[in-house]
């Protein structure tokens, strides 16, 4: 099932593929006419200091294979290696390395640039961890430059060190700046592989929309890109990690390792697994001294990163900024990671689905059936079992809060699209993002003869005329108009895609409100 790619990856054919980039000459390869260059570096950086431009070289450097992803605590055991295929790499904190997919090597091509942050939260994952991922069929069809890459995550990127010197200043957003660098190689670079440095578009999934949120609310990044795509991620209300609880596990980080303040530096040459495991234990001190979730990311410091818009607002530096966002109907609970009664959810009768409806939503149970067959008239009414409204709430107050702070447009959608996979799943985590990249139809549990060709068409298609023009429309794409307040306009891509107009609300007003567990979602340790 993933023979085709398999091999586009792993032994394309070779050609004249060499771009003159301001560091120096790469090689990459060509594969049926889309050149690819792999493990760019794009930056290089000592531990917890700000990343470097890249040293120039001589000759010429084959860019041929994936560069180092970075070193996790730990790495999630894939639940869901069927129906998300993981390919691992090498890991190192040398780790700054980017990709790039390209029809065009004329730097007067100025094609539309597409720079994805890939999921994982801010712990795991790399810009080649999915099989999806893969940019070559998205360059191919939407005639785009597709880039991805890897940065500096967990303790590596996060750890705020700043309390103990002005060298350490920016260690608690070292990751948030390595994507900073990695989209300042794009601006300085891409024109070489056909890109237009000035139609740049970050979007990402999962942590890669926390990341595409970062990048909105830090000044560093003002004016290396001009659209931005949240895809189930970054949308979320809860805390910002501020300086006093990142300051506070970076001091259990050091007495874990017995490295006193006036000794700081010693912590740069520490084992990674040594500093790995001193994090994790800092992290959970933290989480119970507090009495509340601790974890790595972005330090709301005031200066680097100014705190999500949650919480901050937007910036106005960034209110020009058009936007894309959603969610996929099942995220977290669809019915293959959290599976609810026994069997095939298609096939239950009327009373075994009616006896689940009072087991999970108690009391709530008439009011989620009613309302639920009026929003999905066309849904197995077993379905709500299995629906995310915490995301897609985080979706609506995200997109409200935008409008009511920017005149620029913002564009919402909704994938609603069922796999066969054991005998019907709801669309799950992740379940978009073959169908964003053009790679649906090679990946088994994604694949619908009929339906997969076609939305997968007007779903590359979509994100394509966004990075283009600021604005989904165009092409095979049905009307999508932008979201109001009023409206909640969404466009639904399932096997009819169509938009919707607040057609869910009345439904997450009584759909319960789930706890989100970060420990389930990641899988277990090592």
């Amino acid at each position: 099932m993933y023979i085709r790619k398999l091999t586009s990856l792993v032994s394309p054919k070779i050609g004249q593929a060499e771009v003159q980039t301001k560091a120096g000459i790469l090689r990459g390869v060509l594969s049926d006419g889309t050149y690819v260059f792999r493990g760019v570096e794009y930056a290089h950086a000592r531990r917890f200091h700000l990343p470097e431009p890249p040293k120039p070289w001589e000759g010429v450097k084959e860019a041929i294979v994936y560069g180092n992803a970075c070193p996790e605590i730990f790495t999630c055991i894939p639940h869901d290696q069927y129906t998300v295929p993981h390919y691992f790499t090498v890991q190192s904190e040398d780790c700054q390395y980017l990709n790039v997919w390209t029809r065009h090597l004329d730097p007067e091509a100025k094609k539309p640039v597409m720079v994805w942050f890939h999921g994982g939260g801010m712990m795991t994952g790399s810009g080649v961890e999915h099989y999806a991922y893969d940019g070559e069929e998205l360059s191919k069809y939407a005639d785009v430059v597709v880039v991805t890459l890897n940065h500096r995550l967990n303790v590596l990127g996060f750890l705020d060190l700043s309390a103990y010197g002005e060298e350490y200043r920016f260690s608690g957003n070292a990751g948030t700046a390595d994507l900073v660098a990695a989209l300042r190689w794009v601006h300085d670079n891409i024109e070489a592989f056909g890109g237009d440095p000035e139609r740049v578009m970050i979007f990402g999934q999962s942590g890669g929309g926390g990341k595409v949120a970062s990048m909105l609310q830090c000044p560093y990044a003002d004016g290396l890109y001009s659209r931005a795509c949240l895809q189930s991620g970054g949308m979320r209300k809860g805390p910002d990690l501020l300086p006093e609880q990142s300051r506070k596990v970076a001091a259990y980080v050091l007495e874990e390792l017995g490295i006193s303040p006036e000794n700081v530096s010693e912590i740069e040459t520490v084992w990674y697994d040594e500093l790995a495991a001193a994090a994790d234990k800092a992290l959970k001190k933290t989480a119970e001294e507090t009495g509340s979730r601790a974890f790595f990311g972005p330090v709301a410091d005031g200066d680097f990163y100014m705190g999500h818009p949650f919480n901050a607002g937007f910036r106005k530096e960034s209110a020009h900024i058009p936007l894309l966002v959603g969610n996929v109907f099942g995220e977290f609970c669809n019915n293959f990671a959290f599976p609810k009664g026994e069997g095939s959810k298609n096939s239950w009768s009327r009373e075994y689905t009616e006896a689940q409806y009072r087991e999970y939503f108690g009391g709530k149970a008439d009011a989620v059936r009613e309302t639920f067959a009026e929003t999905y008239p066309e849904k197995n009414p077993a379905d709500a079992l299995f629906m995310d409204g915490n995301m897609r709430r985080g979706v609506l107050d995200f997109a409200a809060l935008r409008c009511r702070q920017s005149d620029a447009p913002v564009y919402s959608f909704l994938f609603n699209l069922e796999s066969p996979f054991n005998g019907g799943t709801t669309a799950w985590h992740n379940a978009e993002i073959p169908y964003v990249f053009h790679n649906a139809e090679y990946l088994e549990p994604s694949f619908i003869p009929g339906v997969t060709e076609i939305l997968q068409d007007i779903m590359a298609g979509a994100w394509a005329n966004f990075v283009a023009s600021g604005d989904p429309n165009g092409g095979n794409v049905p009307l999508w108009p932008k979201f109001s307040l009023s409206g909640q306009e969404t466009m639904v891509f399932d096997k009819n895609t169509e938009v919707k107009a607040g057609h869910d609300k009345k439904l997450l007003s009584v759909l319960p409100v789930i706890p989100f567990n970060m420990q389930t979602l990641m899988g277990t340790k090592k």
